[in-house]
């Protein structure tokens, strides 16, 4: 039985907006399946079968906090230009400058037009084959944890685990990374930004939530109703949902 990371769902007033956005900077195609759903993903991406993740923008009536998210996704570059380049035409598109505390740091803090925060990375050797997507970020008080966790609720293979970090990726070395970074202090609002998960072909949903609430997922109502997903949350209160393969 196994899961995978296949959406970073982001909550957005303006769906269409926000995917545009993160289409334009990923260099990828857009897509509105239904209406208040825009996806932004690769021409040839499968979510069933799922090589990285795509972006799925939903929309909701409630707009972004103040507070930072605790998921962030970060962004690959090949050379210092290329890092120029791109934040510019982030900036283009609508990005903004924020200060997270990061203070004299090599990559650079934005956020989308809607105030969702991502980095614009330095280049990195061991993101080199990611493609844009370096890694999704969750902030978490205690990385073990989460490495205990996330290391068995999907087939991503655990790289490093620290008292600061743990680094998951995907078996086969393709695709963003999954980083969980120490950061002090709890969640004290609902997630703008979560992953979706899907199982893998002729794995139960309904057994692979069972198995993820024996290894500490809790239950969430976010209000959804009967839907063919369903919504958790980790042991650290982490949003996510398993989606149906259907």
């Amino acid at each position: 039985m196994t899961l995978r990371p296949v959406l970073v769902n982001i909550k957005a007033l303006d769906d269409a907006k926000i995917g545009r956005f993160w289409a334009d900077a990923l260099g990828w195609g857009v897509s509105s399946p239904e209406p208040g759903a825009t996806a932004a993903k690769p021409s040839d991406f499968d979510w069933r079968d799922p090589v990285g993740v795509c972006v799925d923008v939903i929309a909701v009536p409630e707009p972004k906090t103040v507070t930072k998210n605790r998921v962030h996704i970060d962004l690959a570059t090949s050379s210092a230009a290329h890092q120029a380049e791109l934040v510019g035409r982030l900036k283009a598109l609508g990005a903004t400058p924020v200060d997270v505390g990061q203070g004299d740091v090599p990559w650079t803090v934005l956020a989308d037009p809607e105030g969702n925060e991502f980095c614009v990375l330095e280049p990195r050797e061991v993101y080199r084959d990611t493609g844009p997507i370096a890694a999704v970020v969750v902030d978490c008080e205690d990385p073990r944890v989460m490495a205990r966790f996330w290391g068995e609720a999907v087939n991503w293979t655990l790289l490093e685990v620290t008292d600061d970090h743990a680094v998951l990726r995907d078996a086969k070395g393709v695709g963003p990374y999954l980083e969980f970074l120490r950061v002090p202090g709890g969640k004290t609002v609902p997630d703008r930004v979560h992953l979706d998960l899907v199982p893998d072909p002729g794995d139960d949903k309904a057994a692979e939530v069972a198995r993820l609430r024996a290894l500490g997922a809790a239950d969430l109502d976010v209000g959804q109703g009967d839907v063919p997903w369903t919504p958790l949350t980790d042991p650290e209160g982490h949003e996510f949902c398993v989606l149906a393969r259907s």
